[in-house]
Formats: C-alpha cells, sequence, structure tokens
C-alpha cells in the first residue's frame, strides 16, 4: 500500500524592520534680501518649527507714485503660522525691521533682539499701538535653544550699534551667518567684532555660511570709525572753522552721531539735533548709554539765532535726499526754522544708497546754486561703510571654514562677484549656493541644495492699506502720471436719436496751454462725427459708453502719441 506525504510549502519568516524615520532636514526660504538690497527676511524651518531672520523693508522709488514703503509677501507663511517659534533680529536697521509692525499683525510670535534694536523696535510700534508684540533681549554669547534650533549670538561691528551675527545649531549641522557686518580693529566703542569666538565656532565645524556680500566688490578693508573722526577733523571742522556747520549722515550711526559730538565739544560748537529720526535716535542712544555727550552742549533748534555760526554744528537728517528730509526742506528754502546762507557748510558724512543718487545729486546742486559750501565723501574719507571689504569677508571665510557658502544681502552682481571670490578661495562650484528671492535651499546632514521653490513678492503699504505690486492701481498711476486722463460726457435723446449738445472733453495732465484749444476741439468734433455712426434710438448706455472710450482713446493716440485713461459719462434721455 502506497502512502503520499504531501508536503507543505515553506512561507520566509517575516523579517522584522525598524520603524521608518524620515531623515531631518531644514528648509531655508527667502522672501526678500537676496539678490536686491532691502526688505531682508529668511524663514528657517523643520519640520516642527519655523524661525524667521529679519523682517525689513525696502523705500519706493518713483517707478511706484503714491507707495511709501515695499514689504516682503508672507503668502508662503500664511498656512504654517503655527510652527512659526520666533523672529530673530540681527540689528536695526530698517532693511531688517521696517516690515515688523506690518508683519505682526498676521504672526504672532516673539522677537529676540539686542536691547538696542528692541528700542528701535519699540519707538517704531508706538506708531501702531494696536499692534501687539512680545520681545525678549538677547546678548553676545548669550544661547538659546527654540523649537528645533539652538542659537548663539556674536558681536559684530556694523553702522549701527547692536549688530550680531549669528550661529544657528539645527538638526543637520551649524549655520553661521554674518548678519551685516565689518571688521574695525579700531571702532569708537572699542568693541571690535568677536573674531575669536567665530573662530571657535569655525572649529567646531560649520556646515554652511550665510555672508553677507555688499562689498564683495571692494578690495582690502573698510574704513575705520577711527580714520573717519580723524578726517572729519580735519577736513570740515578745522577746514571750516569760521562757517556754520551743518552735517547730513543717517540717524542710526550712532557711532557717527558719537564722534560728531566730540568734535563739536572739542571746538566749542553747540549741538542741534534737527530731523525726526535724528532726535528719536539720539534720544534712544543717550537713555541706553550707548551714546555719551554734554547735554548742555546740546541747543534747541529755536536757540540757533543766539549763537555766531562758528559756535553752531547741525546735525540733521537728509543725507540720501530724501523729499520730506530737514536738509532737503532747507536746500528748498523751506524750512521754518532757519535759512541757509553762504556762510553755511553742509557736510554729507554718508554714501548713497543704491537708488537714491540722483535725490542727493539734486539736493548738492540745490546747495551748490545758494553758494552754501559742500564737504562730501567724493571730497574727503569722511564716511565708512558698515559693510565688509574683500579681506574682511576671506577673513570670515578662512576661520569659518564652512562646507557650503551662500551670499546673501546683495544685488544679483554682488552674488555672482561672491562666487568667484571664494572660487578663487578653494570653493568648488557645487559647494557655493547663489540663490535668488523664492528659492528654497534644503540642508540635509549631507548636503546643501537647491530644490524648489516659494511664493515670493512684495507688498506696498500705501498709506494705511496694503496692495500688490503688479496691483492696476499701480498701473493707473503710471498711466495718469505718464500721459494723464480724458473725461468725457454725451448728452443724448434717444427720443430724438441725436446729440442734445456738443460733447463735453475735460483733460488733465495730456496737453500743453498752446495746443489744447485745437486739439480738444478735433477730438469733439470726431467724437460728433461718429455718433451719427450709431442708431441713437435704440442704443444701450453701456455699449455706447465702451465704444466712446476705445473710440476716443484711439483718435487721442493718433493725434498727440499719448495713451491717456479716459472715463466716459453718456447721458441718455
Amino acid at each position: 500500500m502506497n502512502t503520499q506525504t504531501t508536503q507543505r510549502p515553506f512561507y520566509p519568516k517575516k523579517r522584522s524592520f525598524p520603524p521608518k524615520t524620515h531623515a531631518p532636514k531644514v528648509k531655508i526660504s527667502f522672501l526678500g534680501g537676496i539678490g536686491e538690497i532691502g526688505k531682508n527676511m529668511t524663514v528657517f524651518e523643520t519640520e516642527n518649527d519655523i524661525i524667521i531672520f529679519d523682517c525689513g523693508m525696502t523705500f519706493a522709488d518713483a517707478t511706484i507714485p503714491g507707495v511709501e514703503l515695499i514689504i516682503p509677501d508672507i503668502t508662503y507663511l500664511r498656512d504654517k503660522l503655527d510652527k512659526v517659534k520666533a523672529f530673530v533680529i540681527t540689528h536695526g536697521h530698517e532693511d531688517h525691521i521696517g516690515a515688523l509692525p506690518f508683519v505682526l499683525n498676521e504672526i504672532k510670535a516673539p522677537i529676540y533682539a539686542s536691547r538696542f534694536t528692541l528700542a528701535l523696535i519699540d519707538n517704531k510700534m508706538r506708531e501702531h499701538p494696536r499692534v501687539k508684540y512680545k520681545s525678549i533681549e538677547v546678548k553676545p554669547h548669550q544661547k538659546l535653544k527654540i523649537g528645533d534650533f539652538s542659537f548663539e549670538f556674536i558681536h559684530v561691528n556694523h553702522s549701527i550699534a547692536g549688530a550680531m551675527a549669528v550661529a544657528i545649531n539645527t538638526p543637520c549641522g551649524t549655520i553661521f551667518h554674518t548678519g551685516d557686518f565689518k571688521i574695525d580693529n579700531s571702532p569708537i566703542n572699542q568693541e571690535t567684532t568677536d573674531l575669536k569666538r567665530i573662530a571657535e565656532i569655525g572649529r567646531q565645524g560649520v556646515k554652511l555660511l550665510m555672508c553677507e556680500s555688499t562689498n564683495i566688490g571692494h578690495p582690502g578693508w573698510s574704513l575705520s570709525e577711527t580714520k573717519v573722526m580723524q578726517e572729519l577733523e580735519k577736513s570740515v571742522f578745522q577746514a571750516h572753522k569760521n562757517e556754520r556747520l551743518v552735517i547730513a549722515t543717517f540717524a542710526s550711526n550712532v557711532f557717527r552721531m558719537q564722534e560728531i559730538l566730540a568734535l563739536a565739544e572739542k571746538y566749542q560748537r553747540k549741538v542741534v539735533f534737527t530731523g525726526r529720526s535724528m532726535l528719536n535716535v539720539s534720544q534712544i542712544a543717550m537713555k541706553l548709554g550707548v551714546l555719551h555727550y554734554d547735554r548742555d552742549n546740546v541747543i534747541n533748534i529755536e536757540d540757533v539765532k543766539k549763537y555766531a555760526d562758528n559756535e553752531i554744528c547741525i546735525l540733521t537728517t537728509g543725507s540720501q535726499g530724501e523729499q520730506l528730509s530737514a536738509l532737503t526742506r532747507m536746500a528748498n528754502d523751506n524750512f521754518a526754522k532757519f535759512k541757509l546762507t553762504t556762510n553755511d557748510c553742509v557736510v554729507f558724512s554718508s554714501s548713497p544708497i543704491p537708488g537714491n543718487e540722483k535725490g542727493i545729486i539734486n539736493v548738492m546742486n540745490k546747495l551748490v546754486h545758494k553758494g552754501v559750501g559742500l564737504v562730501y565723501d567724493k571730497l574727503a574719507p569722511i564716511h565708512a561703510s558698515g559693510h565688509g571689504y574683500q579681506d574682511e569677508i576671506s577673513t570670515i571665510l578662512s576661520i569659518v571654514k564652512p562646507e557650503y557658502v551662500l551670499p546673501v544681502h546683495g544685488e544679483y552682481m554682488h552674488l555672482e562677484d561672491f562666487r568667484k571670490f571664494a572660487k578663487k578661495k578653494g570653493y568648488q562650484d557645487r559647494n557655493i549656493i547663489i540663490a535668488d528671492l523664492g528659492n528654497q535651499v534644503i540642508m540635509s546632514s549631507g548636503l546643501v541644495r537647491k530644490a524648489g521653490f516659494v511664493k515670493v513678492g512684495a507688498k506696498l503699504i500705501d498709506g494705511n492699506t496694503f496692495g500688490d505690486a503688479n496691483s492696476p492701481v499701480i498701473k493707473d498711476r503710471l498711466q495718469l502720471a505718464q500721459d494723464g486722463f480724458v473725461i468725457a460726457i454725451v448728452n443724448i435723446s434717444s427720443k430724438l436719436g441725436k446729440l442734445l449738445s456738443e460733447p463735453i472733453i475735460i483733460t488733465r495732465g495730456l496737453l500743453y496751454q498752446h495746443e489744447m484749444e485745437s486739439v480738444l476741439r478735433e477730438i469733439k468734433t470726431a467724437v460728433s462725427v461718429h455718433l451719427k455712426t450709431f442708431d441713437l434710438h435704440t442704443i444701450e448706455a453701456t455699449e455706447l459708453k465702451n465704444n466712446l472710450k476705445k473710440f476716443i482713446s484711439n483718435t487721442i493716440a493718433r493725434k498727440t502719441k499719448r495713451k491717456p485713461i479716459v472715463l466716459c459719462t453718456t447721458i441718455i434721455n
């Protein structure tokens, strides 16, 4: 008897795998401040947390009429608001803090910054009393942990007090962000950039260096503030000892303010502060002990007439040719407190911010035309940049020794110049990241690379309202500024099927006086003839209005080569 044995199938034992884990990544998104000067805003993001680095604005120019400020578009953050844990602010310049009053309306996160920076922010926020916020002071060498990130703040020289670089420890390695910096070995306050601590951080290992690039095109070292003070004494206070001095500089440059105050005391000149920001910043700096001066040597502007010209030094705003600044109003004879004379010497202890050159030259020309003396940086080195030159950037590269470098705070030409500079220092193209607005850079434990885009743009601050850069409102304003507008009114009887009166044509900003009568007559005649092609008994008002608008636009374009905004009103009885 045969027995059949059935073999059971073999099933291999299931292998047990550890639960899947996501490799940590840090996303860096540029909402502003790269490929441009101004409106700095960088987002550092992990799966759980977001830190916003700086929150700045820029000023609008003539290409955006009626707009005061431009700030970053934060659309990318709107569905992630619960992840935002903090604003970290490197220093108190407007291009780093100017957007805070508007952004804090939507993003409720605390602000971490130095004492002086927070004082400037607090002063700014007084103009926006409904916006609630929390601020936390940080100091150099201080370390703190916020969510997935740890931060260490390092003192650096810049053209404003309280500026700091930041070392950011992330799950994927250390990022070192220079902020705006220079290396001044003889600063006015004797506090030099903390190269010792920066080098220690470099020895610990830095994955990514984010380095400002503003002055990468300048070889050597930037000028020390001590050298500026020596030159101000020689070329201004000694060379113009019999004249009244009017010195324009950045209100935020407390160190320059300190130099001028000290020289004024030495040469027995009373000091006058004028311009709102100059008054505000000097008071804040004095209160915090950043600025030191004899209060008895500072007088009110109303008392200037009590002193001889050689006993007065006026510190003013307006170094950038701003239309409403104190200096511009002086140049226009529109300053109520006093008038400039041929015994005045106006000093520009500043350099032009890109885009402001034309306004500055206009003010200078008006001053020279009035017979006022002029001293500026082309005539004497009376200004030092707050941004490091090539040798200073080279120093940072050599002591930080990052694996990857990513230039920031510069226009496209600065970023490209930085790439070439880094290559000369031995960096390969794959280790140099050149980012653009909207780029997202992904940092993992192994690589740093560009990977995709986020929504970016600009929001326009127009009085108390917001607008988009591509808004029809701005296009209309530009068209109005270039070609003016036309209003056409036609009064028609549908019963009689004809015009009841001659068309009314009103123009503004379109025609010069000598051509107005003849051109308007031609337009009125053309409209009257055109209307005879319609059956005015039955035509609808909307159809007629749209047709007339197009006809008048084309007629004006043929006759004047201009394209004004045309508004039509049709009255049908």
